[in-house]
């Protein structure tokens, strides 16, 4: 990409005046790509970051939900691309398991295709969890009883589909690429992450300590989203169920 730059800005004055002439090549088309891609990524990620915060809050009612599920999502994603530099950019595990050796970079594409697939299948975990928690918040009035009820009803079956996922993304790793191999890496160690560390731990510990400031949502908010207040009421006892 580099080089593609350095081309592309001694083109001019050691090439003959006039129209048409460009500099061609892989790396004046890889960095055309980049910019192409990621001069727009802060601005898709703001609009990923707000849409969804939108739908978030209407669909739960609440401010800080919408909000933690986005930067845990964030958390994810930016493991999974930790796990691909280690892995590959460095070389830790990649000659040990595969016999392939560092290979210094990553291709300029894979970032955005694990972040793509990586926070819609993060979002899904969150909404399945959090909506059985609301649901059992809304009945008891009690946070420590939500947590308990939506981890003990939702935690098996979302570690169960990302049990499936990890296992095929780890099969999809055996491929003859290693483009292919350094995708699988990436989806595998971020749905093991997310579903792990993330969905059985940092979420229920997040909820529990916001306490009932998880599902206040202001009068103001509430019309422009057109639901329902969800002011903060004073916590129900709460009884774990066995």
């Amino acid at each position: 990409m580099r080089e593609g730059r350095r081309s592309r800005a001694c083109a001019p004055p050691r090439t003959p005046p006039g129209p048409g002439v460009r500099v061609g090549g892989q790396p004046a088309g890889n960095a055309d790509f980049v910019d192409a891609v990621y001069g727009s990524f802060p601005l898709m990620i703001a609009l990923i970051a707000v849409s969804t915060f939108v739908l978030l809050a209407r669909a739960f009612r609440s401010l800080l939900l919408p909000a933690k599920a986005i930067l845990l999502n964030v958390l994810s994603i930016a493991a999974a691309w930790g796990v691909l530099v280690l892995v590959w950019q460095h070389g830790y595990g990649s000659e040990a398991i595969w016999g392939i050796q560092a290979t210094g970079s990553i291709p300029s594409w894979m970032p955005l295709m694990v972040f793509a697939f990586l926070f819609g299948l993060s979002m899904d975990y969150e909404v399945f969890i959090l909506s059985r928690m609301r649901e059992e918040y809304d009945r008891t009035g009690s946070t420590e009883t939500a947590v308990v009820q939506g981890i003990g009803r939702t935690g098996r079956l979302v570690t169960s589909a990302a049990l499936i996922l990890f296992l095929s993304f780890t099969s999809m790793a055996s491929g003859p690429e290693t483009d292919v191999k350094m995708m699988a890496t990436g989806l595998a160690a971020g749905i093991l992450l997310d579903a792990t560390v993330i969905r059985a731990l940092i979420v229920p510990a997040a909820i529990a300590l916001m306490g009932r400031w998880n599902w206040w949502l202001p009068s103001w908010p509430a019309r422009l989203l057109r639901v329902e207040p969800s002011p903060p009421r004073r916590e129900a006892l709460g009884k774990s169920v066995g």
